[in-house]
């Protein structure tokens, strides 16, 4: 079992950036692929990016690819997502979520075997 607690989100203006952290415990980090999703108001969850759980590996969906980066540190169990150049369309409750892979290597985009609650962002314009 793995727990999940976000944090980090708030109220940016447009171009500003934020840092979103998932605390993970319960279970060995470095053994889990990370994914971080996102729900904005009346839509649908969207997978946002994602790292293998060697952490050589990364995904991001095409709105976010070279403005959001994710990196790991496995000595605070703790996954991160980079947020720069926010846009008013970013606004969402962001969330993180765990996969148990088979290959190291794989970086999910659903599927996920554990979640956390959320961290709210808003961007204004």
């Amino acid at each position: 079992q793995v727990q999940l607690v976000e944090s980090g989100g708030g109220l940016v203006q447009a171009g500003g950036s934020l840092r979103l952290s998932c605390a993970a415990s319960g279970r060995t980090f470095s053994g889990y692929a990370m994914g971080w999703f996102r729900q904005a108001p009346g839509k649908e969850r969207e997978f946002v990016g994602g790292i293998s759980a060697s952490g050589r590996y990364t995904s991001y969906t095409n709105s976010v690819k070279g403005r959001f980066t994710i990196s790991t540190d496995n000595a605070k169990n703790t996954v991160y997502l980079q947020m720069n150049s926010l846009k008013p369309e970013d606004t969402a409750v962001y969330y993180c979520a765990a996969k148990i892979t088979y290959y190291s290597s794989t970086v999910p985009s659903d599927g996920m075997n554990y979640w956390g609650k959320g961290t709210l962002v808003t961007v204004s314009s």
